[in-house]
């Protein structure tokens, strides 16, 4: 297994060097303003993929193993397309935009969901470096086409990102469908057979999704409301902060997702985790913790002088940050005990408390302390997300180390 997670971290490592390139160059040749219109873009296209997730996302991680690829294919495609289509209109009309925005989006989104969904059902298969070269070949292509247009053909508006985001999509998903293609399904069936996996991956996929949401909610309802509050600009320093910050998250999510996999395909029991498992995690825990101490160090000069001057005022967000960055490492790594014992009311609580206090401290601490309270109500979220499951994981293996006659 540590090799397995070696070889994820190092993808999900090169994943995240390009999206910080993504963040640089938008940030240094758009100014903050400009960031802060790519970031309300990326957040909305999120938001739109997360129901999407409501049949698919996961759970098809949890199923493959056990279906026809092309059974669970197809429902997914389908949802993926409805969602795309209801939530581009609602995102376009709430934000005001017109239909340039409304059409970029809605393809944009479309083109994601399925090559997401494409890649969740290769690694599902046990197809670990390709999903790893899709995940990262995606944001290499996207920062590459960037820096074609932006530092290379000059061109310094908005648009360009759209224009990248086609490629960086598209090619992708044309080489996963040409992979699926390889796999050893039959595309024929019966409707009686497709119908029974629909239905299980829609019963599956609500459960194991619902804290998805409530998640993203925790992660980017500040992005709205300091751009409602404090303008695009503001959103864009807060927006670069966040992403630094955030990429320390590939360490504990790099060794989760491994372990979920192996989990839910050797039908993991009820019993604890392993040694090697337990090891893995607190190395994992750690590493976040040094990471996020070294982050809080960097000067504000230093900043300024990689993404602009505007985005020394991110100093202040990475300290608030610090916190809640090492405390919901915690969580991504914990969360997968419940997740592949499909326990996922546990991890519905966590994200559902979590938002709890991360929704009334944003709107208390933004008016008071702009782009800081977001960062710190941020943290409040995900510290007691964090204090909550860490309790919980406490309970369940308490549980499984007793004796079977005591826990009957």
């Amino acid at each position: 297994m540590l090799r397995r997670i070696i070889q994820h971290f190092a993808a999900r490592l090169g994943g995240a060097v390009a999206s910080l390139a993504v963040v640089w160059l938008t940030a240094r040749y758009l100014g903050a303003a400009g960031r802060g219109e790519v970031s309300l873009f990326v957040t909305a296209t999120a938001a739109i993929l997360l129901f999407t997730g409501l049949l698919g996302g996961s759970s098809l991680i949890y199923l493959v193993p056990r279906r026809n690829v092309w059974h669970l294919l197809g429902p997914a495609y389908a949802w993926a397309g409805l969602v795309c289509a209801v939530g581009t209109a609602v995102a376009t009309i709430l934000q005001g935009k017109d239909w340039f925005y409304a059409l970029n989006l809605g393809a944009l989104s479309l083109l994601q969901a399925w090559l997401s969904i494409n890649s969740l059902l290769l690694l599902g298969r046990g197809r670990e470096r390709l999903y790893n070269v899709l995940t990262t070949g995606q944001g290499a292509l996207l920062a590459l086409a960037l820096a074609g247009a932006l530092v290379g053909l000059g061109y310094r508006t908005v648009p360009v990102f759209y224009g990248a985001s086609y490629l960086a999509y598209g090619l992708p998903l044309l080489w996963s469908l040409q992979q699926l293609r390889q796999l050893p399904d039959a595309p024929g069936s019966t409707r009686l057979r497709r119908r029974a996996a629909t239905r299980e991956l829609a019963r599956h996929s609500r459960g194991a999704h619902f804290s998805n949401i409530i998640v993203f909610a925790n992660y980017r309802l500040g992005y709205y409301v300091v751009a409602y509050l404090l303008g695009t600009a503001a959103l864009g320093v807060l927006s670069v902060g966040v992403a630094v910050a955030e990429g320390l998250w590939l360490i504990a999510r790099s060794t989760s997702l491994i372990q979920y996999v192996a989990q839910v395909r050797t039908a993991a029991s009820p019993a604890a985790p392993d040694a090697e498992t337990g090891r893995l995690a607190a190395a994992a825990l750690g590493l976040t913790a040094l990471g996020a101490a070294g982050l809080a160090a960097v000067p504000a000069s230093w900043l300024a002088w990689g993404f602009g001057p505007e985005f020394g005022a991110a100093r202040p967000v990475l300290w608030a940050l610090a916190p809640g960055i090492v405390a919901n490492a915690g969580v991504n790594l914990m969360s997968t005990y419940f997740a592949a014992r499909a326990s996922y009311r546990i991890n519905n609580w966590t994200a559902g408390l979590g938002l709890l206090v991360g929704l009334p401290a944003t709107l208390v601490l933004v008016p008071r302390l702009g782009i800081v309270g977001a960062a710190l109500a941020m943290s409040a979220s995900y510290s007691t997300s964090a204090g909550y499951l860490g309790w919980q994981l406490w309970r369940a293996l308490r549980t499984a180390q007793m004796p079977a006659r005591i826990r009957s």
